[in-house]
């Protein structure tokens, strides 16, 4: 099962309603979902900051007295918090949480913040206030677990390079085997989530020389399985299924705003949808936009 919808704005008026309408859309996912749910916003900065999203599974004591431990900026949202250094600092910022085992690190970069948890869309979108959000684009999925535990860290998107972040519908049959040649070439993940590999797979990919086309078009020879995949980036949005594209998938686009639904009740209420371009995405065909 699962869900998975996603939002990119083309209308830069639409983005203050960018967290609004992605919680509309993926509430209305909760029955392909019940366990976990979570949000990628991407909004960037105007201060040149990077923000660093952690999550305390008990953040009364995992953020007390968090900005002066850090010797940066934290502003706490229920169990996450964004932490603010200048880009020169995010590398020696990582080893200090590392050192923090009550933190685990959600996400980095210059505009992506990811918020998940246990518990259905409604609630973890209330949680974290995300219809408040604005932003140029969004990812969010809600999860049956199927191949591991049902825990904040087994939730969407996992994030495995700077502003990226991937979400999935499906099960990837080889994840062992390849979580096995990534870690000889220097790339680990935390979960025993198959989604997770994915995501280090095309991050490791990427650090080889990829864009995130190539690196998805890669995808379709070394990952095995039947999966849909919606992907962010910086400025980019990006879908991907299978050969066999056996899960559900389907994407919109006008003049306004590319979005994409496991189900086409995800988006009927999208402003302009009666005159989008309506669309199932092909099998093993790369769809991709960036701003």
């Amino acid at each position: 099962m699962c869900g998975i919808v996603g939002l990119f704005l083309k209308d830069k008026s639409l983005e203050p309603e960018l967290g609004a309408m992605l919680t509309e859309m993926l509430v209305v996912m909760s029955d392909r979902g019940p366990d976990s749910a979570g949000i990628a916003v991407y909004r960037g900065a105007d201060d040149g900051q990077v923000k660093i999203t952690l999550q305390s599974p008990d953040p009364a004591s995992g953020f007390d007295g968090l900005a002066e431990r850090l010797g940066a900026q934290v502003t706490q949202i229920d169990t996450h918090a964004i932490v603010s250094c200048a880009p020169g600092e995010a590398a020696a910022m990582r080893d200090r949480i590392r050192a923090m085992p009550e933190l685990r690190v959600m996400s980095q970069g210059d505009a992506i913040e990811i918020y998940k948890e246990v518990g259905l869309p409604r609630s973890v979108a209330e949680r974290f206030d995300i219809p408040a959000l604005q932003g140029s684009h969004g990812i969010g999925h809600t999860r049956m677990a199927t191949e591991s535990a049902v825990t904040t860290l087994g939730a969407h998107p996992f994030s495995t390079g700077a502003d990226q972040c991937l979400v999935h519908n499906g099960s990837l049959s080889n994840h062992n085997d390849l979580r096995r040649r990534l870690a000889k070439r220097g790339v680990t993940v935390e979960t025993e989530n198959d989604t997770e590999v994915a995501a280090a797979y095309l991050t490791w990919r990427m650090n080889e020389g990829d864009n995130l086309g190539a690196a998805l078009e890669a995808g379709i020879e070394d990952l095995d399985g039947f999966y849909t995949f919606v992907v962010g980036t910086k400025t980019g949005f990006g879908v991907l299924r299978d050969p066999i594209a056996c899960k559900p998938a389907v994407l919109a686009e006008t003049e306004q705003f590319v979005a994409f639904g496991s189900e086409y009740r995800a988006l009927v209420n999208l402003p302009g949808i009666d005159n989008a371009r309506v669309w199932e995405p092909e099998p093993a065909t790369v769809y991709f936009w960036e701003h």
